[in-house]
């Protein structure tokens, strides 16, 4: 069932891709009185395994410089720039990754590389380096003082999981069990580090770990042994987008009745379609509808209702947990450039490291990470906890502060991170 199920899946998400980037190329640009074009770079999986944390931000890329431009662009030092995002598919490749930067820096002479990061960033890392420019990745695990151009503005992955295990500690103090399973890769690693750290602190015991192969397509047997170890919450890690909504499929079907809890349930109605309200009814991850009442004035983006439902209706059914964090990224450059008077990567920089606090996609924000990465390049506040309600919506139950969260127990994080060999000064 679950090859042909996940076979399925596959065509049905890339069938949506090819829609939406049709319906988004459809769409007539407004006029601008801007005289120069700003051309950013957008490096990340746009096809593929991975592509659900690539293309998804590319579209909320292109609504956000619909409006700018429509809003007659961007003055910056005296001048006023249209924006055009340049997009270069990496298929989650390392190889492919470094012709993308190549590309972009050299032939489209872009001032700003925005990336997933993982396990595409190791390749890029020294021509961009030897560069100067700026890249983002939404990935600081990415992070380490030989990156001094590299910043993790917006998402802080994995260390905001953190604040899932905790709500779900504090929630039900009775679920103690957990088994967790996560495809081996750059995503996984850290990640399951990361759960393990928190689990320890927060008094729970991991009952089994399963890394498994990222080209596996039968989740049936990882979740007969995840189940056999009688756990009372499967965490289903990082893995992909279509990793989690299978192994949610499998978790139905086999009968299981206790909590879950994920990095992202990205399109959960499809999962919902195949199961039910009632199962994924609880289900807790991190990444929020924009429609969320409980974002209002939380978030960078001036109206994310706005944005919501402009994403919902040139892009229907696609929403992931990427759909915001590259545009979010975009918020904080533009103030950095402004700032600087320039659009260099040198400048702009300086200008975003200038104060040691910011503004995070969810509020106020300190840069940090020196502990952790060996750098204090990742821009870190608050991060909400998200809850699949009872009538099947992802909905906020609170926020948390992932900087309270690491003062208080940045030792066992630590001291885990270094038992994965995952610390920085570890990794190859």
């Amino acid at each position: 069932m679950t090859a042909l199920t996940r076979r399925r899946l596959l065509q049905s998400s890339a069938a949506g891709a090819a829609g939406l980037t049709i319906a988004g190329a459809s769409l007539p640009r407004p006029a601008a009185a801007a005289d120069k074009v700003l051309k950013i770079g957008f490096l990340a999986p746009l096809t593929g395994e991975v592509a659900a944390w690539g293309l998804p931000g590319l579209n909320g890329c292109n609504i956000w410089a619909d409006e700018v431009n429509a809003a007659g662009g961007i003055e910056i030092g005296g001048d006023t720039y249209t924006v055009e995002f340049v997009p270069y598919d990496n298929e989650y490749s390392p190889d492919r990754a470094l012709a993308g930067a190549r590309k972009l820096v050299l032939e489209d002479e872009v001032k700003f590389i925005m990336m997933l990061g993982g396990d595409t960033w190791p390749a890029v890392q020294p021509f961009a380096n030897a560069n100067g420019m700026l890249v983002s990745t939404l990935l600081p695990s990415d992070l380490s003082p030989d990156t001094p151009s590299l910043i993790a503005p917006t998402e802080v992955h994995p260390i905001y999981n953190v604040t899932g295990v905790q709500w779900l500690a504090e929630n039900f103090p009775d679920a103690k069990r957990v088994a967790i399973c996560a495809q081996e890769d750059s995503l996984g690693r850290p990640s399951v580090a990361t759960y393990q750290a928190a689990f320890k602190v927060h008094g729970m015991e991991m009952v089994d770990e399963i890394f498994f192969d990222p080209a596996t397509t039968d989740f049936a047997p990882i979740m007969t042994r995840m189940l056999a170890s009688n756990p009372d919450v499967l965490c289903l890690d990082t893995a992909y987008a279509d990793f989690v909504n299978l192994l949610m499929e499998q978790a139905f079907l086999q009968g299981f009745g206790g909590k879950i809890i994920s990095c992202t349930f990205d399109n959960y109605p499809q999962v919902i379609e195949k199961t039910s309200v009632e199962f994924v009814e609880g289900t807790i991850f991190q990444f929020p509808d924009f429609d969320d009442p409980a974002l209002e004035g939380r978030v960078t983006f001036t109206d994310s209702q706005k944005f919501w439902n402009t994403y919902q209706e040139r892009f229907p059914n696609t929403w992931s947990a990427v759909s915001w964090e590259y545009a979010s990224i975009m918020s904080l450059w533009v103030d950095a450039a402004k700032a600087a008077g320039s659009v260099e990567p040198g400048p702009v920089l300086q200008a975003m490291k200038a104060s040691p606090t910011g503004q995070h996609a969810f509020g106020p924000a300190v840069w940090w990470g020196e502990e952790l990465f060996g750098i204090n390049n990742a821009l870190v506040g608050d991060w909400p906890v998200v809850v699949m309600n009872s009538e099947g919506r992802a909905r906020i139950a609170e926020f948390k502060s992932i900087p309270a969260w690491w003062d208080a127990h940045k030792e066992t994080f630590i001291e885990t991170y270094r038992a994965y060999g995952e610390m920085w000064d570890q990794r190859a």
